[in-house]
């Protein structure tokens, strides 16, 4: 293990993400909200941290391994997590606990949603946009766009890339070089996040609103800068539509974005098994949504019953967390379906949660192909996605993550039950979190204030291991991983 260089890693970017505290001041001093200080200090805290643990070792130079790639991504995101709670610990404005705060920020970076604060219509501006941005940070992954800086720390950047991204084939690149691929996903996600700012710009939203919520839907977070989230903007199904466009595109995997750019087609987005998949299963919760509100008269007209069942189900198919009613207090089965299409999630290589499209009709073929095997015990069958044969080595990762995150989920679970949360409160909260969504049932439906401290660390370490997909965080508690 190169500790030496995971040290010299890890200072360099903390003093990159120093300067993401720049903008909240910046915000501050335009709307005059008396915000300024908590960011300067977490500036300048992140800054000399950063510095002083660089300098001892900033000429020692050694290739990273893959072992040390995963070490360096959840050293980071921990490390970042708490960093990047300062600015609430130190806010006036805003009465919070460590660990309230710890738990706002990493549920921030690692695009959860889920919040432990209230009265968001009164908080500083310059507060409100900090935890949009950690959002947008979050959602492509602060370590793909330090990838994409690589050659000026002076190290390869691949492990950091793998240990990173999600998905279960990860070593496909858009480019030949994994710092143009990093870079193509960033312009491709930029792209996305202005024309979003702008079509709700257009749809409605005042500038401010347009570009904090613009950040969260790309990113798929489902932070809002209003307590009623995208409720507070009912009046405008302007709005909700751009929402859902939007959402819809950021759960779509970038590299499909990326190629279809490339061939100025839009045909490889219909050729893409899991992209079909995708659309499929977010049309048919969506159509029941729409029908079963309507039926039991949630609303009184079958236009709203459609925008809103669509929208809650894009919002929470795709794990975004955005609400325009409290989807928890809907009648009959409804709630407890959307939270399943979150189970599924987003596809691979975006920036939503969940298990990933692309898992799940792997493990359906592979159980479709386990029961022709009974039937035809002497035949030969394999699984193909997209027409080819796919490895066993990936059939095999698959059911390993499957196994992996039944595991993970049920102690996790168990562990809220414990803490005094009901099964129906724990069970959400556990999926809500592990699976990047952000609102939950009962006692999590409006947020996560009123559970107690136990529940929260919990629930972050839950956000933690959804946002690195189980392995990359379980690895490290394995033995093996630290053996020479």
């Amino acid at each position: 293990m190169q500790f030496f260089t995971i040290q010299r890693i890890l200072g360099l970017l903390l003093v990159i993400f120093s300067s993401t505290q720049i903008p909240p001041m910046i915000v501050s001093i335009i709307y005059v909200d008396g915000a300024f200080e908590p960011f300067f200090y977490a500036f300048a805290i992140t800054l000399i941290t950063g510095i002083v643990m660089w300098l001892p070792v900033k000429n020692y130079r050694k290739d990273l391994r893959l072992r040390d790639g995963f070490l360096v991504v959840v050293l980071f995101w921990t490390v970042l997590g708490i960093f990047g709670a300062i600015p609430f610990i130190l806010s006036s404005q805003i009465v919070i606990s460590n660990t309230d705060a710890i738990f706002e920020s990493i549920s921030g970076l690692t695009t959860t949603g889920a919040t432990v604060i209230s009265g968001l219509d009164n908080l500083p501006k310059s507060i409100l946009y900090y935890r949009q941005q950690l959002q947008w940070l979050g959602g492509m992954g602060i370590i793909v766009l330090a990838v994409a800086i690589m050659p000026m720390l002076g190290i390869g950047g691949m492990q950091l890339y793998r240990a990173e991204t999600p998905g279960p084939i990860k070593d496909s690149k858009l480019t030949p070089r994994i710092t143009e691929t990093a870079k193509a996903l960033w312009y491709i996600y930029l792209a996305l996040t202005v024309a979003c700012g702008i079509a709700y710009w257009i749809a409605g939203m005042d500038v401010f609103d347009a570009i904090a919520h613009s950040f969260a839907t790309v990113a798929i977070g489902g932070f809002s800068t209003h307590d009623a989230s995208m409720g507070h903007f009912i009046d405008m199904p302007a709005v909700e539509i751009v929402a859902i466009v939007f959402m819809l595109l950021a759960g779509v995997n970038f590299a499909l974005h990326f190629i279809a750019w490339r061939a100025r087609s839009l045909v490889h987005y219909f050729y893409d098994s899991e992209f079909r998949v995708y659309v499929t299963l977010i049309f048919i919760v969506a159509l029941i949504s729409s029908v079963y509100l309507y039926i039991m008269g949630t609303f009184d007209s079958p236009e709203r019953a459609l925008l809103h069942g669509t929208f809650q189900a894009v919002s929470i198919g795709t794990t975004t967390g955005f609400t325009t009613h409290q989807y928890h207090t809907w009648p009959g089965f409804l709630p407890v379906l959307l939270l399943f299409t979150s189970f599924i999630g987003a596809c691979a290589g975006s920036t939503g949660g969940g298990m990933k499209v692309i898992r799940f009709l792997l493990l359906i073929k592979q159980g479709l192909r386990e029961i022709m095997r009974v039937i035809h015990p002497n035949a030969v069958f394999t699984t193909k996605i997209g027409g080819k044969p796919l490895p066993d080595q990936v059939i095999n990762s698959v059911w390993g993550f499957f196994s992996a995150y039944v595991a993970t989920f049920s102690i996790i679970l168990l562990l809220l039950m414990l803490s005094g949360l009901d099964q129906i409160s724990a069970f959400s909260a556990t999926a809500a979190a592990i699976n990047n969504l952000g609102p939950g049932l009962n006692q999590v439906g409006a947020n996560y204030a009123n559970i107690n401290d136990f529940a929260k660390w919990v629930l972050t370490f839950a956000m933690l291991f959804g946002r690195l997909e189980i392995f990359t965080l379980l690895v490290l508690l394995t033995p093996a991983f630290w053996r020479r």
